[in-house]
């Protein structure tokens, strides 16, 4: 079986770009973000159960984020009920993906993989990372939050330093060429274990 790298990252350490990185170098990729618009789409598997839950988060046949947001926004508890309602289904698309994958490892780009207990399915662990400072500056240049929203979202997260402590690996994201040399690096790394193994 191939091997399961998880890939995690608090918002604006460069994680998405970090993954594209290991599929340049082969590896497989799995985007839990990229899962949920698949389960939210149109058909997906996600919808009718939502649809039960929340008929109005449903928009033309797709479950629709902003209405998720405006539902949480006037009760909080029913992030519990989407929660138990999407996590199963994200965690059955991420053992499909593993079980058809045909490259020797496959890396699963999930940003709370430690906060949701993920990091227990994998064979290894890898943390991006860059100073708070520069974290915050890219969050900001991209014009999409506030600074309250930025510091909400980090109060949700795991700090950086103990996601940085339990990982196997640590990617430091500061330039595109550090950090393709450590992910080269990290590939190399998994591919003489597995030689050994």
């Amino acid at each position: 079986m191939s091997f399961a790298l998880g890939l995690t990252g608090s918002i604006g350490m460069g994680k998405s770009t970090t993954a594209r990185m290991f599929a340049d170098e082969g590896c497989a990729l799995w985007d839990a973000d990229a899962a949920v618009h698949r389960l939210y789409a149109p058909g997906g598997a996600a919808v009718e159960p939502m649809r039960k839950a929340f008929p109005q988060a449903i928009e033309d046949g797709a479950v629709s984020r902003d209405a998720l947001k405006r539902i949480i926004g006037k009760d909080p508890d029913a992030l519990k009920t989407i929660e138990s309602i999407v996590h199963p289904l994200v965690a059955a698309d991420r053992a499909a993906f593993r079980a058809q994958a045909r490259s020797d490892i496959v890396v699963f780009d999930i940003p709370l993989l430690f906060e949701t207990g993920g990091d227990a399915a994998m064979d290894a662990m890898a943390c991006v990372t860059v100073p708070p400072e520069v974290q915050k500056q890219r969050v900001m240049e991209r014009g999409t939050m506030t600074e309250a929203q930025f510091e909400q979202i980090c109060a949700k997260q795991m700090p950086n330093d103990e996601k940085c402590a339990r990982s196997d690996f640590v990617i430091v994201t500061d330039t595109l060429d550090h950090a393709r040399r450590q992910v080269q690096d990290v590939v190399r790394q998994i591919r003489a274990g597995q030689n050994h193994a």
